[in-house]
């Protein structure tokens, strides 16, 4: 039987455990079982399902220590920060559970005398999803629990970078009193995500890579299904003269370095008044060198490692390509001495030009393109010249400009100063290649079902 190798990146990819990749007819069988289970899990109810669901959630809370140390090991999160995503799971985990109610609820759109109108919510199906590595707890819940919420069954696929997570989820939801075929997961790489897509489903929820997402974006056109895709990103983070360039700089560099970079809302991109450029690119260097690199596990480290070599290699061969076209290297530029595993250093460039890979394709790492600019007609161009449109930024003390801006920025999500978006309630997704579609709140529960008109005479 085929294996998936779960490793340690921040180790020197020491083994930590291995699971075995599903067959084609355990994939099939999945699916089947999903199908079978469909018509009974949506005929229970919300009320019902949020009751089966709520027990999850405790046991979840439960093994934190567990999700938390299983984060770091297999993807290099700093302990704190694994910390941070499991609590917020959780937080969201409970959202849905209190909103699934609502978001589901029949809404009548017409009623007088003789008649009735209202739209009613129900279930897609079964549910093909696949989640990523960079944020292994946070996005599997994301995918699951709101489906199952509406009445869907899901077959899920987790990352082959991060299997272990998917059998720990898949324990619990076994042991749990969900009915048979409504959760159950698959494992292995893009061949059993391929397979999985291409069996007897209703709809896609895919989370990863813009690539991966046309593909099956393809696949779903052929069947007729539907999609819901968060791909890629290169989000810009514009900041204007009025700016103070030190408070601006330890927020463009808190939110580029978080998780080692490897985040697909990430500030990728930042375009700066050139009246403030040299100060600015100061300070994003000082508030850099103060983040500490080392091992995640330890409860000091604020950068860890990148999850595999193949994604060090990949931005290796970025930044090299940037400096052979000129880029000037501010800070990093390599892997740190001393350190075996898929650790780079933070970096910053300057000299950017659009034909360098760091500024037309998305980077997954500790690297930030800074470029300048003179007018706010320049830095919007600047900010809407990617293939990519998830998030931005926008840091200025002008708050009709910033409205203004933002009102013109490609994007699914505009934060202005140290605006924070993250709450359950509001919808996230992009514009572009960056996906289809938007998850959380009362909107993302809707993405999740078939809307039906009925009408009726009194």
């Amino acid at each position: 039987m085929a294996k998936i190798i779960s490793t340690n990146p921040s180790k020197n990819y020491e083994v930590i455990g291995e699971v075995e990749i599903s067959t084609d007819k355990e994939i099939r069988q999945a699916v089947e079982k999903a199908n079978k289970a469909k018509k009974s899990w949506k005929d229970l109810g919300v009320e019902k399902r949020i009751e089966l669901l709520r027990p999850i959630l405790e046991e979840f809370r439960k093994r934190e220590d567990e999700l938390a140390r299983l984060i770091t090991q297999e993807m290099g999160k700093p302990i704190t920060k694994s910390y941070e995503e499991v609590r917020w799971t959780f937080e969201e985990f409970q959202w849905y559970l209190d909103n699934a109610e609502q978001a589901v609820a029949e809404e009548v759109t017409y009623e007088d005398e003789n008649s009735l109108h209202k739209i009613v919510y129900e279930p897609i199906g079964t549910v093909a999803l696949i989640t990523p590595w960079n944020f292994p707890f946070g996005m599997l819940t994301w995918g699951i629990v709101p489906s199952l919420l509406v009445g869907n069954t899901v077959v899920f696929k987790i990352s082959e970078e991060t299997p272990l997570m998917g059998k720990l989820v898949e324990g619990v939801f076994k042991e749990s009193n969900l009915p048979e075929g409504v959760f159950s997961e698959v494992y292995g790489g893009g061949d059993v995500g391929e397979k999985l897509v291409k069996e007897e489903i209703d709809f896609i929820n895919f989370t990863g890579s813009t690539n991966v997402g046309k593909k099956l974006y393809k696949i779903a056109a052929e069947k007729f299904i539907g999609v819901l895709l968060e791909m890629g990103g290169s989000s810009p983070a514009i900041v204007f003269d009025d700016a103070d360039p030190k408070t601006a700089a330890e927020t463009v560099s808190n939110y580029r370095f978080q998780n080692c970079g490897q985040a697909c809302d990430a500030i990728k991109r930042a375009i700066v008044h050139e009246s403030i450029f040299d100060e600015f690119v100061n300070e994003l260097k000082t508030a850099t060198e103060n983040k500490k690199l080392g091992d995640p596990e330890k409860k000091e480290t604020e950068v860890g490692s990148l999850v595999a070599k193949r994604q060090l290699e990949i931005l290796e061969e970025q930044v090299s390509d940037a400096i052979k076209k000129g880029a000037k290297v501010i800070m990093g530029g390599k892997r740190p001495e001393g350190r075996a595993g898929a650790y780079f250093e933070p970096t910053i460039l300057t000299n950017i030009t659009k034909d360098m890979r760091v500024w037309k394709e998305e980077v997954f790492g500790p690297v930030l393109p800074v470029v300048s600019f003179k007018t706010e007609k320049e830095a919007i161009n600047l900010a809407n010249d990617s293939v990519y449109g998830l998030s931005s930024r926008v840091i200025t003390r002008n708050a009709e400009r910033a409205e203004r801006v933002a009102s013109q920025i490609e994007a699914g999500t505009v934060e202005i100063n140290k605006g924070d978006r993250w709450l359950s309630c509001n919808p996230f997704g992009g514009y572009k290649m960056s996906g289809i579609g938007r998850e959380n709140g009362i909107m993302g529960f809707r993405q999740l079902c078939r809307v039906k008109v009925v009408s009726r005479s009194k």
